[in-house]
């Protein structure tokens, strides 16, 4: 028997994490019947895990959280509804004082590292240090030593400087916390006071983006064979502002954690969460096992999740008929809604996710030797010439039918209150439909000499592959040389300077926060990857960090929408369609909007009993 249900109701999302792929939503079903040993279940993503630190510029991917969600534990998580709920058998936190602001956690005392190690105030610390940037060597500028076919830093990275690649900024998050936190007595709660409001500080340790082990951290950056001595050592070096051991152990927060196989150092898998990861193939799957040091209340029910990669999404049915894999959600095509529907003994979930796609342009560093985006006439002429709608209508429409529409805003969701009004105010109806002749026009008077615009983009996800092959047609006709930068390390090479000219990616909402989305926005944010700037938008972002009315929030975002579209930013496209679809082998399958998506609650699967084990 199939079941097939569809759901098309959106929320306003927060922050954003580079995707590959898209969520639904549902109800929280999970129970906690307990683990049931020798259980194993597959399920399918598209696109490879590469860092087990989200935190950073290159590791901040869907692809990426969606594990690291399960193997890194955190103070709160959203669940489907959405809602954000204290994870309280991790820790808790508390406000303390709202003027100044000041906020602490504190960590269980029985809470361990899958190696025994407990958690305590050296992770926390560790976490602010990393995420608030406060430390770094002033002034530095990474740009020159990132590798462009691959986004990571080069061996020529300087091994004297501090440099933590959170995207911290001084005006947002822990970038408020500027003064080094205060420890308790007892070595579990640190207590932090903002320079001035926040109004998403509950974020700041959730669970997506969470902690990482400062222990192995600095046995790895400071060669120190004891746990203990280690944390010690990493906690002097924060409390005395030591730049000589932070140099180091910013250099492998970085970097150390990224890894596209199993690494040969078992020390680097050490896990927080529910689950550790116990094997991994390059490009082929990760497997993720019961972690038997968690104690928290998200205990996993199956012992063995293995993730499997397969960025083709009909290829992903044909696994989940073949029994392969139980539970896939691929990017939603016309061709995979009705492979589908040809299968029988499975569950399909189908509406519009909390991802959207849009084509960014680079403002500086990009590919071409004359920074072709860095001219406002050539950013506008090159807007002209992709077919939003078109796109909708062949890619889009004939999936979820006349609910496919444009998205027209970099901030709302359709749908979502201020969107109506944002858009009435905003250009974005200028690029409703191509104008060549008026890209021409522009084109003229730029002056550019070469047109030559390389994109990047997944070059194994067919509906990318169609998208370019629209946009790179449409462009021609305008006088544009459209080159193809596409790949399959596409997620690590966004951001890298001189690789690319323009993207085309999905970003996927982690939070309902109202300031999560600004640091693809503001200058030098994490998400910032296309080198934007503005003194007037970062102004409002500032505003928006600590404004707490709900109307007001809503005034400041409708104003940086309208500023973005008039900056000839990019495009959005559309909202994604999205498909979750399992076996009747597994159950408590329910997706997010919000990444990570169908993994939110994987510590909820089950086995059913009329499954037979793979």
């Amino acid at each position: 028997m199939k079941r097939i249900s569809a759901a098309v109701a959106l929320t306003a999302a927060g922050a954003l994490v580079i995707s590959g792929c898209a969520a639904g939503g549902g109800d929280d079903t999970g129970d906690d019947s307990g683990l049931v040993e020798g259980s194993s279940i597959t399920a399918a993503w598209n696109q490879a895990f590469y860092s087990m630190n989200g935190n950073t510029s290159f590791g901040n991917a869907t692809a990426n959280n969606n594990i690291n969600y399960l193997v890194l534990d955190g103070f709160n998580y959203y669940n489907n509804t959405p809602e954000l709920v204290e994870n309280t058998s991790f820790g808790t936190y508390e406000l303390v004082s709202e003027d100044p602001l000041t906020v602490s956690y504190t960590v269980n005392e029985d809470v361990t590292w899958s190696d025994g190690t407990p958690i305590d105030a050296a992770d926390l610390m560790l976490h602010w240090a990393a995420n608030s940037r406060a430390l770094d060597t002033p002034d530095f500028d990474p740009a020159d030593f990132t590798d462009p076919d691959t986004g990571e830093f080069t061996e020529a990275f300087p091994t004297d400087v501090v440099y933590f690649d959170s995207g911290a900024t001084p005006t947002s998050g822990l970038g408020l916390v500027s003064e080094t936190p205060e420890i308790s007595d007892d070595g579990r709660t640190i207590t932090m006071t903002y320079n001035e409001p926040f109004v998403d500080w509950e974020l700041t340790f959730a669970s997506v983006g969470a902690m990482l082990p400062a222990h192995i951290v600095a046995k790895k950056s400071l060669e120190i064979e004891d746990n203990e001595e280690a944390k010690q050592a990493l906690l002097d070096a924060i409390e005395s502002n030591d730049a000589a051991a932070l140099a180091p152990i910013s250099a492998f927060w970085n970097s150390g954690f990224n890894f596209t196989a199993m690494p040969d150092d078992p020390e680097l898998v050490t896990a927080s969460g529910p689950y550790m990861i116990s094997d991994y193939v390059a490009d082929q799957f990760v497997t993720l096992t019961a972690n038997p040091e968690y104690k928290g209340d998200n205990a996993a029910n199956i012992e063995e999740i293995t993730i499997r990669f397969i960025p083709d999404p009909l290829a992903a049915v044909q696994a989940l008929e073949n029994g392969e894999v139980d539970i896939i959600q691929p990017q939603a095509t016309a061709d995979i809604t009705t492979a589908l529907e040809a299968i029988d003994g499975i569950t399909v979930n189908t509406g519009l996710g909390g991802t959207y796609e849009h084509v960014d342009l680079q403002f500086d560093s990009g590919r071409n030797p004359e920074n072709i985006f860095s001219n406002p006439l050539v950013r506008e002429a090159f807007m002209k010439t992709i077919p939003r709608q078109e796109i909708v209508d062949t890619l889009i429409k004939p999936i979820i039918g006349d609910d496919a529409i444009l998205r027209d805003s970099q901030l709302f969701v359709p749908g979502a209150e201020g969107y109506d009004e944002s858009i009435a105010n905003n250009t974005s109806a200028d690029y409703a439909e191509v104008d060549i002749a008026g890209a021409q026009a522009l084109l003229a008077e730029s002056g550019i000499t070469n047109t030559e615009v390389c994109i990047l983009y997944a070059s194994n996800n067919p509906r990318r592959v169609n998208e370019f092959a629209l946009i790179q047609a449409s462009a021609a006709e305008a006088g544009f040389n459209v080159t193809d930068c596409g790949s399959e390390e596409w997620g690590g090479l966004l951001g890298t300077p001189g690789a690319y000219d323009a993207s085309l990616f999905g970003w996927q909402s982690t939070s309902l926060g109202v300031t999560n989305s600004l640091p693809t926005f503001e200058t030098g944010g994490i998400n910032n990857l296309n080198f934007y700037s503005n003194a007037e938008v970062d102004d409002i972002i500032s505003q928006l960090n600590v404004e707490f009315d709900a109307e007001r929030q809503i005034e400041l975002q409708q104003e940086m929408d309208r500023l973005l579209w008039e900056d000839f930013y990019g495009v959005t496209i559309f909202q994604f369609p999205e498909v979750t679809a399992f076996s009747d082998r597994v159950t408590n399958i329910d997706a997010s909007i919000l990444a990570p998506t169908i993994f939110w609650n994987a510590w909820d699967w089950e086995v059913t009993d009329g499954g037979s084990e793979e």
